[in-house]
């Protein structure tokens, strides 16, 4: 290369050398072409056309690479020489005009952001990479799902432990306990993402522990002994128990497999709330309560850090007194951090953002299957799609332990707890899902109006989409011997399972679809217009499909929203609560 080439190749702009290659997603250096190239191709310019030289104009010496964005100087016209005539059909070339200071300084500028620009992208990667180094997980032991799904119902395990674990936390309580399950939320988002429900499970009730597969240090794995007519909060840390076996735990209480887990300590709750800039509650009273260091006054009150912590263990200067009136405190601040977090103030504000990155993942221990950034992130976009006006909160119905005189432990409630189990297993909302437009409402609504066909008109196959093994039959049965559809047949299995019962119709089928659902107890939202099947006759016939939801035979059913059972205590994410 002449003296020439090379000064063109050392003024190529810096920035423009930098190239992110797709296959490492790091950026790399794209030196001049005399040099060796990066791995990552440069792309290719197509040669000017002869219309564009000229016609018979005489091929020059190929010029060295300009850098993008740069001028290209007009080639210079000899001393007396007539001035160029344009190319026919072409404007001729307006006169070159000498840039302006401010122009110059924009260039200079723009030169400096593209830099600026690609040196941020790479810092942006290195920042991930850190990020990733923050995340601290632990085998989900087989107890998970696997992961949730972006196409299904999500159940999140969110546990706080009580473990005395860092800077200034030694003064709360046992210093050397191993912790336990102190607050535990299982967290129901909705396969549509219009709704959500945190179901809070007393760290008083009395459960089974079932045996639990636990992964050790080495990678050996050891079955800790269940045990039975314990409290809840044993399943985590006690004889070496990991969340793993909390998740066990619940899966044997409310018949609910959790797809992950989160556990956050001491630290989480004081570290996030600092990151966001604090969050605002409501006391219904002054509380001074020594035991958690908790003293605030009656009203609105700001809070982040320390006493945000103190707000959250504090017990007996609120309600009762004892743990449920604590789970309400808890839900309160939590649907003030969901607002917080939600807000315009947080979202549009990149330095806490980071804080909270930061915080989040030094915080938060979660399973191997949320074990990167990119995993949680795809989790939070989705968790971002929820309104806090359909997110309720809720506890599991308990009552006082009867074998105790002195009460210090509560038992399911045998009569409501399992209804609240089943809404979450279908994919219930325990309030109406206020984002439902007024008009497809209507529409849902409109299926169940109009005129309803006799029951021996009515053609309907049935299908087992998750009920019971039999109920196909059953229901057939009972249809024909009791309902006088004698128009029914039994279809087998339907070929994917369903949380919910559904009928599926042609539109000419209305009034037949009206008339089943009557015996059924079918919703509008459980009316599916489609298309008709044809029957062992050839007749276009309804198709039933039994979902998990299925109770029996003859037993009516009810999957309206916002059914929750009597004497179920609920609230709103998007209201604020005062403490009393």
């Amino acid at each position: 290369m002449d003296a020439q080439g090379r000064g063109r190749a050392e003024n190529i702009d810096p920035a423009d050398q930098w190239v992110l290659n797709p296959s490492t997603g790091e950026y790399e250096l794209r030196l001049s072409p005399s040099v060796p190239q990066s791995a990552v191709p440069s792309p290719r310019r197509s040669a000017p056309s002869a219309h564009q030289m000229g016609a018979g104009a005489p091929r020059s010496r190929t010029a060295a690479p300009v850098a993008p964005g740069r001028d290209v100087p007009p080639p210079r016209r000899r001393r007396g020489a007539p001035p160029e005539e344009p190319l026919p059909g072409r404007r001729g070339r307006r006169p070159v005009k000498k840039k302006s200071k401010a122009k110059k300084v924009l260039l200079w500028t723009g030169g400096t952001m593209a830099f600026v620009l690609v040196a941020g992208a790479g810092a942006g990667y290195l920042y991930i990479r850190h990020l990733n180094g923050n995340i601290q997980s632990v085998s989900d032991d087989g107890a998970s799902t696997g992961g949730f799904s972006k196409d299904k119902a999500i159940n999140i395990l969110l546990i706080g432990t009580d473990k005395r674990t860092g800077a200034g936390n030694e003064s709360y309580g046992d210093s050397g306990s191993v912790g336990h399950a102190d607050t535990t939320i299982l967290l129901h988002v909705s396969k549509d993402r219009t709704n959500a429900t945190a179901l809070s499970i007393p760290r008083d009730l009395i459960v089974d522990v079932p045996d639990c597969p636990t992964t050790q240090e080495d990678g050996t794995t050891k079955t800790i002994d269940g045990t039975d007519g314990v409290r809840f909060n044993t399943s985590l840390g006690q004889d070496e128990r990991t969340p793993s076996c909390t998740m066990r735990t619940v899966t044997e209480l409310t018949g609910i497999k959790p797809d992950n887990f989160m556990v956050a300590d001491f630290n989480a709750v004081k570290t996030l709330t600092t990151a966001v800039g604090g969050v605002d509650v409501c006391l219904g009273k002054d509380i001074n309560d020594p035991d958690s260091h908790l003293n605030l006054k009656k009203g609105m009150q700001h809070i982040s850090g320390e006493t945000a912590l103190a707000f959250v263990r504090t017990r007996h200067a609120v309600g009762f007194g004892g743990d449920l009136s604590r789970i309400t405190l808890q839900q309160n601040f939590l649907s003030a951090l969901m607002r917080k977090l939600k807000s315009n103030d947080t979202l549009t504000n990149p330095a806490k953002m980071i804080k909270l990155a930061e915080a989040g993942t030094k915080a938060l221990t979660v399973d191997s299957k949320l074990d990167t950034i990119s995993k949680l992130k795809d989790l939070g976009l989705e968790l971002g799609k929820l309104n806090v006006k359909n997110l309720t909160f809720t506890t599991i119905p308990v009552l006082d332990n009867p074998a105790e005189k002195v009460k210090a432990t509560v038992v399911l409630n045998e009569t409501t707890a399992p209804q609240v189990f089943d809404m979450i297993k279908n994919d219930v909302s325990f309030t109406e899902v206020k984002a439902e437009k007024k008009k497809e409402k209507a529409a849902v609504a409109a299926r169940l109006k109009g005129t309803k066909s006799a029951a021996s008109e009515v053609r309907v196959q049935i299908l087992n989409g998750g009920a019971a093994a039999g109920s196909a039959q059953a229901e057939l049965e009972y249809l024909q011997n009791e309902e006088g559809v004698s128009k029914s047949e039994n279809a087998g299995n339907a070929e994917k399972t369903q949380s919910k019962t559904t009928l599926e119709y042609d539109p000419d089928q209305a009034d037949q679809a009206r008339r089943l659902a009557a015996i059924l107890g079918l919703t509008g939202s459980q009316m599916k217009p489609g298309e008709s099947v044809t029957n062992s006759q050839g007749l276009p016939t309804m198709t039933l499909t039994l979902g998990k939801d299925f109770k029996g035979a003859g037993v009516k059913l009810d999957s309206s929203s916002g059914a929750t059972p009597e004497g179920v205590q609920k609230s709103t994410a998007d209201k604020v609560e005062c403490a009393k």
